[in-house]
């Protein structure tokens, strides 16, 4: 629906270090009668080397299960690597070599120059998309995660310095600023653009927590109670660096690139990472901006593309049982869309536009008996429950598996809301609602004979009424609605506009176009679920009879009474004459009621229009004819 920003994922990984022993310890805890560890190691496997959890458990069997040399598929880089101790409150594991490590903690594998090329690509998105909106006024934030706080800010003999991450990120960051791609972003110098986000003690030095302590006060008042002034563009602050998770309730509109950067792989949910940037931006005027070429969010990921997709869907799907599947992009598949010559060279094209570029305002008319007749009937087969109370038993068990319940009896009581609270003002409740007067919404509930079941559960009567009131509102409007040309200085979309945006897609949502001499992009924007436009758009560009087409840019809308409308296609046929048509694809199964409703709105507005036909259609040969 366009209310939250899309994602795309810029994966930083190691591929092909198999040369040194990799050990990750994810995790120590005590069972009933042995220790039980999760490491993450390199394991030889059919189709080659894969690195995988793996579980040792420490007890008085065989010392073979504690190997990882038998672990890994006996890779020799772990030969002495044979699990002696176990500290349960130390968190930590000792093997045979001497060697000790602790939860969190991980030995090989280039984590650090992974680290380096995140914070680069963080960078380099960030100043990529300044120059993209430097003159829209819209402010640029990016948030970094990281899992230690000591690698931003170290303290030693009570005195401040800067860890590895703040000092790597200020030399790539002088680094990017100095290329010549990016002379006309003015920031500030790399001390000033970016800062901490982190829980301090009573000695006022910061410490790792999990984001729910009291945090440092300067940071925790310009984050946290004035969001607005760190979306001026007065204040230089534009990287913030967190640990592990913000507290609950922080977003910000403008953060427009996430970076995981965590040296061991982040327990944080990625609902949660991402949540903190999925808002619509907003300008310096405070306005919300609703440009899809605009709002992406770009998360820099420690993770292949994939899994950090699969692990997001999964969540989402678990937890709010909708389907996700397809709506992450691969920042690597990115496609610049650019304008073709035939923009100002075809003669089509500007016969065109010139035919749809006019803008038109709307009038609706409607018969308040109609209205009545028709909310009236609807609201007469609706059904009024009452409110009631329900009992219930369950018997609780404590055993050694855990917390176990048992229903054992269910019983309810029905309330008689009216005996104990008073009627409220449902016309007036109504009224609030639908914008309807008082004498209309009466008539209403009179004509549905629902009125003696108002006392049953008065506030389900109102909400029902207001849907259903709503619709039939909405229904009239369309039916009756009409189209006529504004006149004036913005009465036409100016063609300029094509130049004014610079469009960039994934290589999944476009088709390459072969013949540039008969459309305006080099790409076509496509719905890649929708196999329907995917084909249309390459018929439009092998039929012969298509002279011209391209698809209506996102700033081409058609005002409605349920919201704006954006029709799909533009073409110019050629048989005896030329004919002028827009085009709306969308197949019968894929159409929703808001669509069909904002559908006939358009083919009202270029009726309007002089020698320009309008069609739903699935496939280019239903406009041949």
């Amino acid at each position: 629906m366009g209310l939250v920003k899309k994602i795309e994922v810029d994966s930083v990984l190691e591929e092909n270090n198999q040369n040194d022993p990799y050990i990750e310890l994810e995790s120590v805890a005590s069972q009933k009668n042995a220790i039980c560890v999760k490491l993450k190691i390199d394991v030889n496997e059919k189709t080659g080397i894969k690195r995988k959890t793996v579980t040792i458990k420490k007890s008085s069997r065989t010392r073979t299960e504690c190997d990882l040399h038998k672990l890994s598929g006996e890779r020799e880089i772990y030969k002495d690597y044979i699990v002696d101790a176990v500290d349960i409150t130390a968190q930590s594991i000792t093997f045979s070599n001497g060697k000790t490590i602790f939860v969190g903690e991980s030995w090989g594998g280039f984590k650090e120059d992974i680290m380096k090329l995140q914070i680069r690509q963080t960078i380099i998105n960030h100043f990529e998309k300044e120059k993209k909106l430097k003159d829209k006024g819209i402010k640029v934030l990016s948030l970094f995660f990281i899992d230690r706080v000591a690698n931003y800010r170290e303290y030693a003999d009570s005195i401040v310095k800067k860890g590895k991450i703040a000092e790597w990120f200020e030399e790539i960051f002088n680094e990017v600023k100095a290329n010549p791609i990016f002379a006309g972003i003015t920031l500030n110098s790399a001390e000033e653009v970016h800062g901490g986000y982190f829980s301090q003690d009573k000695k006022g030095q910061l410490k790792d927590t999990k984001g729910d302590s009291i945090l440092d006060n300067d940071t925790y008042s310009l984050i946290m109670k004035d969001k607005e002034r760190l979306l001026s563009s007065k204040e230089p602050l534009r990287f913030i660096f967190s640990h592990s998770a913000l507290r609950e309730g922080w977003d910000n509109p403008n953060v427009f690139q996430i970076c995981t950067l965590n040296e061991t792989q982040s327990e944080i949910k990625k609902r949660q990472e991402i949540g903190r940037g999925l808002r619509l931006p907003v300008n310096q005027d405070g306005q919300r901006i609703f440009d899809d070429n605009i709002n992406t969010l770009t998360v820099i990921a420690n993770e292949k593309y994939e899994d950090f997709a699969k692990k997001l869907q999964t969540e989402i799907e678990d937890d709010c049982n909708v389907e996700f599947g397809g709506r992450i992009n691969n920042k690597r598949k990115e496609v610049k869309i650019k304008l073709t010559k035939a923009y100002k060279l075809s003669e089509d094209f500007k016969e065109l536009w010139e035919k749809i570029k006019q803008k038109t305002q709307y009038q609706v008319e409607y018969k308040t008996d109609d209205l009545v007749k028709i909310a009236g009937k609807e609201l007469s087969n609706i059904s009024i429950s009452a409110p009631k109370i329900v009992s219930l038993k369950a018997k609780i068990g404590i055993t050694d598996e855990g917390v176990t319940t048992e229903l054992a009896n269910v019983s309810e009581k029905k309330i008689e809301y009216g005996k104990y609270v008073a009627i409220p003002d449902v016309l007036g409740y109504i009224q609030n609602k639908t914008k309807l007067t008082k004498d209309t919404i009466l008539k209403i509930i009179k004509e549905s004979g629902k009125g003696s079941e108002m006392d049953k559960n008065p506030q389900q009567f109102m909400d029902y009424a207001t849907i259903i009131i709503n619709e039939a509102l909405k229904k009239l409007m369309i039916d009756g609605i009409k189209y006529e040309k504004l006149k004036g200085e913005n009465s036409c979309y100016a063609m300029e506009l094509f130049e004014n945006e610079e469009l960039n897609s994934y290589l999944d949502n476009v088709v390459k176009v072969q013949n540039e001499e008969k459309t305006l992009y080099s790409h076509v924007l496509v719905d890649a679920h929708s196999s329907v436009e995917t084909q249309f758009a390459k018929d439009l560009e092998t039929l012969e009879k298509v002279k011209f087409y391209f698809k209506l840019p996102y700033w081409f809308k058609i005002q409605t009474p349920i919201g704006s409308y954006n029709p799909d296609w533009a073409i110019v046929l050629e048989n005896d004459k030329k004919i002028y048509f827009v085009a709306e694809t969308k197949s019968g199964g894929e159409i929703r009621e808001s669509e069909s409703a904002k559908i006939k709105c358009g083919r009202k507005h270029f009726e309007q229009l002089d020698n320009v036909r309008f069609e739903r259609v699935e496939k280019v040969i239903e406009i041949m004819s």
